[in-house]
């Protein structure tokens, strides 16, 4: 079978949600992972899986013989423009006719840091000349729910984004425009930015929760060195947090607030709201 796609990130949110989409299709699907355990859990569902490691440039040969396209997901770590760079690298060589970067909404010289290290892997790949569409999605959904144990127990969920608006988007139809582009046509040199149907505000976002779930839901805005002094307190590394507070930074200016058509336009379908989210999720918040 031809047109074999190498899917990389393939147990993560969005790389799990593309790996059910494309089995239901008769595309020739191999998953890139590191473990014989998660290669079980892969084949399993009908597809091929290989083990690799993006740390391990000697792997990538094995994991892309064969493969004409290539999705490109990795973890946001201080190495990812090295990890990501190594498989560019493999995939140069391997003669791949068509690479998709999962990249971020915004995605420029300009952006905060988190943002900005998309941006110059996208620009890595453009400079080894292969062809290639960049996914720029906007906040997912799914992140929303670790909210879910404070609005459970208090009615309540917290945040530095003010009043701003962002158009989250479902991961769901970013994975259904990961698949379509892999698998179409006409896709390649063009950057899509990726959202959900409408730009809510946190206070929006309560509103939403207190509808579905039957109660009030309120939103407590924190001051960013709070929220800062919040994350470093849970474990999360230095490099990171402070990735998230540019990223914060970058939502409160309104640069998140966009609204686009990508979904339809793409896969045909309308994208989901986040009061469909809600619903779909409502047990973890009751």
């Amino acid at each position: 079978m031809a047109n074999k796609i190498l899917i990389t990130g393939g147990t993560g949110t969005v790389g799990s949600f593309l790996l059910e989409k494309l089995a239901a299709t008769d595309a020739n699907v191999r998953a890139l992972v590191r473990s014989q355990g998660k290669a079980e859990r892969i084949e399993a569902s009908g597809l091929e899986a290989v083990i690799g490691d993006l740390d391990k440039p000697e792997t990538l040969p094995a994991a892309l013989d064969g493969v004409e396209k290539v999705f490109l997901l990795t973890s946001p770590t201080e190495r990812q423009a090295e990890l990501e760079g190594n498989v560019i690298a493999a995939a140069k060589n391997a003669g791949v006719s068509h690479l998709v970067k999962l990249s971020a909404i915004g995605a420029g010289p300009d952006a905060p840091p988190l943002i900005r290290d998309h941006y110059l892997i996208e620009q890595e790949i453009e400079s080894a000349g292969i062809p290639h569409t960049h996914l720029r999605p906007n906040g997912f959904m799914q992140n929303i729910l670790m909210t879910a144990p404070t609005i459970k127990e208090k009615g309540l969920f917290y945040g530095p984004l003010g009043e701003a608006k962002v158009s989250y988007v479902d991961a769901r139809d970013i994975a259904a425009v990961a698949a379509a582009v892999l698998t179409g046509d006409g896709h390649q040199g063009k950057a899509y930015e990726i959202t959900g149907p409408r730009s809510l505000s946190y206070k929006e976002v309560a509103q939403e929760f207190s509808s579905v779930l039957g109660k009030d839901v309120q939103y407590i805005d924190l001051p960013l060195d709070a929220m800062r002094s919040s994350m470093l307190g849970t474990g999360m590394s230095a490099w990171l947090t402070d990735r998230l507070i540019g990223l914060f930074e970058f939502y409160r200016d309104g640069r998140a607030a966009t609204v686009s058509n990508v979904v339809r336009e793409v896969t045909g379908q309308e994208p989901i709201t986040f009061r469909q989210f809600v619903r779909e999720h409502v047990e973890a918040f009751e």
